[in-house]
């Protein structure tokens, strides 16, 4: 009899478990697949077109998960190239509830060293390009109808950053629990002037990818946080090596697995949390500031 109790209170958490289901998108060297267990290839597409590549299906400690690889697994599609409205939906119907997202940025303070991690609260959009549309809410044939004036203060969910900030302190990680990311077009790295006046306009690291994911993730309802790793100090240093693709990718597999294991940590943690009310807010916000026509 013990034992079948057992075994039903393991299937209700396990139930409980299912209601949380997090996105994990992996940036340059975090999208390894193995870190799920029971793992599955799923390929979907989305009325805003194929995501960056098939979503990987599977588990973290019993916690549903879906893994995909932003720029794909090739790594063949550059930050303007991303399917960002394609990638978030695809994460949605599957049935998301968080997204973690990874992100290689650059340095622009002395105090954020290369190989830090910064938990990323606000962002700078410094893009240019029209193909990275920020909304849903376009007014094409099969979109979201309406329009979507969408408030974006806080940028980053601040229940999900909570979490991280309890966890990497268990695991003794070392973070900066702020940082400002500047997001440029790329896929070119800025110049010294460029970087000087981010340092100005109170930038505390530079990336290419966090606008328009983090925009998009708010506007599906989805709870979204990103740990950035510190790969260089950009060009804005007088000394030193300045940013290149070689150094920043050597940093990058040098830190993989303590940014892995945080994310890993914080999965569990997550669905020990209770999300009903954030998330009934969150979707209850979007749906008042979305104009239906007349």
């Amino acid at each position: 009899m013990f034992e079948l109790e057992k075994c039903l209170i393991f299937d209700v958490i396990k139930l409980i478990l299912k209601q949380i289901q997090v996105g994990i998108i992996g940036g340059s060297g975090l999208d390894d697949p193995d870190i799920l267990k029971n793992k599955k290839e799923k390929k979907v597409t989305t009325p805003f077109g194929d995501p960056s590549d098939a979503l990987i299906t599977g588990e973290i400690d019993n916690v549903q998960c879906v893994l995909l690889a932003r720029h794909g697994r090739l790594h063949n599609i550059m930050p303007g190239n991303v399917n960002y409205r394609a990638n978030i939906w695809a994460l949605k119907e599957e049935g998301c509830t968080h997204i973690i997202a990874s992100n290689a940025v650059g340095s622009l303070q002395e105090h954020i060293k290369p190989g830090d991690v910064v938990i990323i609260d606000n962002f700078i959009d410094r893009l240019s390009s029209l193909c990275r549309k920020q909304t849903f809410y376009d007014g094409e044939s099969g979109h979201p109808v309406g329009v979507c004036h969408l408030p974006l203060e806080p940028a980053f969910c601040e229940l999900t950053r909570q979490v991280i900030f309890e966890v990497a302190e268990k695991l003794q990680i070392f973070i900066h629990r702020r940082g400002t990311v500047i997001c440029i077009e790329g896929p070119r790295y800025s110049t010294k002037a460029e970087s000087n006046m981010y340092r100005q306009w109170g930038g505390d690291v530079i990336g290419m990818t966090s606008v328009p994911e983090v925009v998009l993730a708010k506007e599906a309802g989805l709870c979204y946080a990103a740990v950035g790793l510190a790969t260089d100090y950009d060009c804005w240093r007088e000394t030193g090596d300045h940013v290149n693709v070689a150094d920043v990718m050597r940093t990058f597999k040098e830190n993989v697995i303590k940014v892995t294991k945080l994310i890993t940590a914080v999965i569990p943690a997550i669905a020990n949390k209770k999300w009903e009310q954030p998330v009934k807010e969150l979707k209850d916000m979007i749906q008042a500031n979305v104009m239906l026509p007349h």
